[in-house]
């Protein structure tokens, strides 16, 4: 098994060393570089593609929300961002979404569960803190799905996969991937296979 190349962007150095520490105690995962802030982050992912990014949020000198932009503008799929920061708020949460990172960790995660959500992100699922999801449902309680959502879902229950889906509905695997994490929190569920019993069981989809 290949181990996943992870790059960690954090401002403060010995946050850096202690994600670093716990990471590198996994044979499945390997530290190829770190980054101070957003800016050097996508400087970064230019020189060593890494297939994942463990992301901070506020930092000095460029922040992680416009790094994420950044690198989604430059590849919509490639690395996969994950966020891992202090910052709980619905602010903070929806911007990070909304600029494609893939999941959202708070920094208080135990280390096995960090390896999990890092080897589960690098592997194309999305990753939520149980606060995330939260914030979320909330955000899309009121919001009935679009037809467009209808439709990445109903080929998703096909058994279609990001890629298949894409090709069929002609738009990018980052949109296929956008549509889910927006239908997630209105159906109120944290993955694909719960998202298709949900609308099974609402009428949704037949």
């Amino acid at each position: 098994m290949t181990a996943v190349r992870v790059l960690v962007v954090d401002d403060h150095p010995v946050v850096r060393d202690g994600i670093r520490g716990m990471l590198e105690r996994d044979e499945r995962v390997t530290v190829i570089g770190e980054a101070a802030d957003g800016r050097e982050a996508v400087a970064r992912v230019r020189a060593s593609d890494p297939d994942l990014v463990l992301m901070d949020l506020r930092m000095p000198g460029g922040d992680g929300v416009s790094a994420i932009r950044e690198l989604r503008a430059i590849d919509a799929t490639r690395p996969r961002i994950l966020v891992l920061t202090t910052y709980d708020t619905d602010r903070d949460i929806h911007a990070a979404i909304d600029a494609g990172a893939d999941g959202y960790l708070l920094k208080a995660t135990p280390r096995a569960e960090l390896i999990d959500a890092v080897l589960r992100a690098a592997s194309g699922q999305s990753v939520l803190a149980p606060v995330v999801a939260r914030s979320l449902v909330d955000r899309g309680r009121a919001e009935a799905l679009t037809d467009r959502e209808l439709q990445v879902l109903s080929a998703i229950a096909r058994g279609g996969t990001n890629r298949e889906v894409a090709r069929e509905l002609l738009v990018s695997e980052a949109t296929v991937k956008t549509h889910l994490l927006h239908l997630y929190p209105k159906l109120g569920v944290r993955d694909r296979a719960a998202a298709v019993r949900v609308a099974f069981e609402r009428g949704l989809l037949r």
